[in-house]
């Protein structure tokens, strides 16, 4: 009778790693924990550590919500700084002494072409 040879050469499997949970739940036991009901023990550090959590989330909403304002602002005050320097310009140039005598050349009047003089009163 013939043997049947076989391949003695076996392919490894490779090993599946272990998740985080599992090596966390080997390390802890959580399910012990929890086989007599909740532990009360621990209830004020949970209310804490969630208190503290919440407190830290609404305060990063608040300090993203400030930015954008600040933001905003920033944008705000550039357009009016804008404003400003373009308006000043516009008031400077329309105050020049042509300018003025232009404007109101329109209205009938006219450069005096004589200089002002000054009137002197004698003290009493």
């Amino acid at each position: 009778m013939k043997t049947a040879v076989r391949n003695r050469y076996k392919e490894q499997q490779p090993k599946q790693s272990e998740s985080l949970f599992s090596q966390i739940d080997r390390f802890i036991r959580v399910d012990t924990s929890f086989e007599n009901g909740l532990p009360v023990r621990f209830l004020p550090y949970v209310l804490y550590f969630t208190c503290l959590g919440l407190f830290y989330i609404g305060n990063n909403h608040y300090a993203d919500k400030s930015e954008r304002k600040i933001g905003q602002l920033q944008e705000q005050v550039e357009d009016l700084r804008a404003n400003y320097t373009t308006l000043k310009a516009e008031y400077m140039y329309f105050s020049k002494q042509s300018e003025v005598a232009k404007r109101v050349e329109k209205l009938g009047l006219q450069e005096s072409d004589t200089p002002p003089y000054k009137i002197a009163t004698k003290k009493k």
